[in-house]
This record gives structure tokens, sequence and C-alpha cells, in this order.
């Protein structure tokens, strides 16, 4: 089979997972198109004419397949180049552009939004990286589609239940260990996120002041991506626990982050956006211990007993969190500590032939 996987703006988690579907599906004959993740409304609206003006020849080949990912303007491509308008196609949504929570700085374009109902309606099936995600992109649609003015059919909402799917983002085999040694010392944690807004890192900071003023001992790693413009607590959080941080920034080397989440107790995370939660699930899959919102996709990934009370209240859940891991840090030691919940499931040797399956049934 002749396949064509289109990444409109590979970036995260779109990247990963192309990676991940390219190496762990070798008897498919690859071609890969992808652009960068930069001038975001550019790229959602523009990748359309970027390929058919730099990559046309290749599109125009014969496929069996096309797998794209949400932000790809499908439509339009299969209207540009006759030969793809025929081609089986499936449409991968890591995330979708209706659910932004309220205040974040990113807004969400109607522009995107419009793509991606365009996408779900041009593909053959369309796949969704949690229940969570796909419940969002429905009600988003539904949402929109009700304060147009005329002519916005909902029966096209029926049209996209029915060919969708959920296909998480496999977690890479190498991350997954089985830790035998009891965990000792004080609570170590990592918190591995994009450092930006839609983490709410501010929650965490509050979390730990909290953790601190009741004399619990922590080690702490904070982790993860940075960008141009980085929130200021950051540096609030360096100064306050440089004595209990052990690594903070960016860790390139890729042996050297997973020897950090296989060391460490418990990963955090704070967010207020997200769709999967590939962080939380990488250290999870390490042995880690996740102390997540009950929110998001993290209700359907984690059973109770992993998830802090949410709210929109800042204080009142950083409150829930540092309470969480208190109780956490008193029972790591105890006769009956807290485990890793097993996630080997989300594991590429076991979700191989669940995309196997729908790429061929896609395919015929």
């Amino acid at each position: 089979m002749r396949a064509l996987l289109l990444s409109a703006y590979d970036a995260g988690s779109h990247r990963y997972w192309r990676k991940g579907v390219v190496a762990n599906l070798s008897s498919i004959d690859w071609t890969v198109l992808t652009l960068p993740p930069r001038y975001f409304s550019w790229r959602v609206r523009g990748n359309p004419l970027s390929w058919y003006a730099q990559k046309k020849q290749v599109l125009e080949q014969s496929y069996d397949l096309l797998i794209a990912t949400s932000m790809v303007d499908v439509a339009t491509l299969k209207g540009l180049l006759p030969n793809l308008a025929t081609i089986p196609t499936l449409v991968y949504f890591h995330e979708n552009q209706f659910a932004y929570p309220q205040g974040s700085q990113q807004k969400p374009s109607i522009e995107a939004q419009m793509v991606s109902i365009y996408n779900a309606l041009a593909a053959d099936a369309i796949a969704f990286n949690s229940e969570y995600n796909r419940g969002s992109f429905l009600e988003g649609v539904t949402n929109l589609l009700t304060k147009l003015p005329d002519h916005a059919p909902l029966t096209v909402i029926d049209n996209m239940v029915d060919k969708s799917h959920i296909l998480p983002v496999p977690i890479e085999d190498a991350y997954f260990i089985n830790r035998n040694s009891p965990r000792s010392g004080p609570l170590s944690l990592v918190w591995n996120h994009r450092w930006e807004y839609d983490k709410a890192p501010e929650r965490l900071f509050s979390a730990l002041k909290i953790l601190a003023n009741r004399q619990i001992d922590f080690k702490l790693h904070i982790l993860g991506e940075q960008f141009r413009t980085i929130p200021p607590v950051f540096d609030q959080m360096k100064n306050t626990f440089s004595k209990q941080i052990v690594n903070f920034g960016y860790i390139e080397d890729l042996a050297a982050y997973q020897q950090i989440l296989t060391t460490t107790d418990a990963v955090i995370s704070t967010s207020i956006h997200e769709f999967q939660g590939l962080s939380v699930l990488k250290a999870t899959a390490s042995g880690c211990i996740p102390v997540v919102p009950d929110r998001l996709s993290y209700k359907e990934l984690f059973a109770k007993q992993y998830r802090y009370p949410a709210s929109h209240d800042l204080d009142k859940e950083a409150l829930a969190l540092a309470k969480h891991l208190e109780t956490l840090a008193k029972t790591l030691n105890s006769e009956t500590p807290i485990n890793a919940p097993n996630i080997s499931h989300l594991s590429w040797s076991a979700m191989q032939s669940a995309y196997q399956q729908l790429i061929s049934q896609t395919a015929c």
C-alpha cells in the first residue's frame, strides 16, 4: 500500500504521532510532507497553496490512501488536485479549534474552525485521540452552526459521528518500564509541559508554596518545551524553590529525559487545555504516579485516585493539588503505597493492530 501522510503544522504531538505511525506501520510505503509549526493562521489556511506550489509533483503521484492531520485543508487540496479527490482519506484530530479555555491568549479562529469542519466532511474516516477531543469538537461544531444566519444544516454532524473513531496517540515502547525498587527519600515531582498559558503553571506555583508551608519535603523537575514568550511565573518558581529544583528547562537528550522520569515519584499536570496528555502518559509509562486535575481527557485516562478536584478558582484548585501531593508524600513510604497505573494498552505494541485495522478499513 502506498500512503501519503500530510502534517501541515508539524509540532509537538503532531510530529510525535507522525514519526510513530511511519516507524510502526513499516509495511506501508510512506510519502510524507510536512510544514513547520509557525505562523499558525497562515499555515492552517495556506497549506494547500504552499504544497501546490512546492510539492505538486509529489501530490500528483498515485496513492492508495491519504492520511492528514486536522490542520491540513484536505477539502481544498482535493479540489486543486483531481487525483487526490478519489483517494480514500483518514483525517486525524490531535486537537480541535473549539475547546479553548476562557481567557486564553490564543483565541480560536473561525477560519480554522471551518477548515476542520470541511476536513471532517471530506474524509472517509476521522479519528480523535480522546473521547474528550471528539465530544468537544462535535459540541463546538453544533454551537457554531447554530449561530450562523442560515443554510447551516446540523445534519452534517450525523455524518461526522458515523465515521468517527477514538484512536489515541500511542506511547513508544521504550518508555514502558517495571519499577521494582521501593521509593525512598523526599517526594520527587516532575512537571513536564509546554511553558505556556494553557498548561497553567501558576496553579503549580501556588500549590508548591502551600506544600512548602506545610513542611512537606520534595524535589522538583520543571521540564518542557519553551518558546519566545515565557510566563513570568517560571522565574518566580526558580527563585522560590531553588533548593528543591533539580532540573529546570528543556531536556534535549532523550535518554537523560527518560532517566529523570524513571527515577521520579509523580508527574503533575495543571493543564486547562489538553486533548490527550502525552507528557503525562510518557511519565506514567515510566513509573510516575499521575497527579492530574479532574477534567479534560484525564477523566477517561485515569482512575479517580489519580485526579484532584478541579476548579475555576485558582486558589481552591491549588489547595486541592497541595492536599493530594501531601497525601501522596505520606503514602509513598507506607505499607500500602500508591503505584502508577498500568497504561500498557496505550503502547505502540498494543495499539498497532487498531491502527492497521482502521487504515485497512479506510483504504478499502
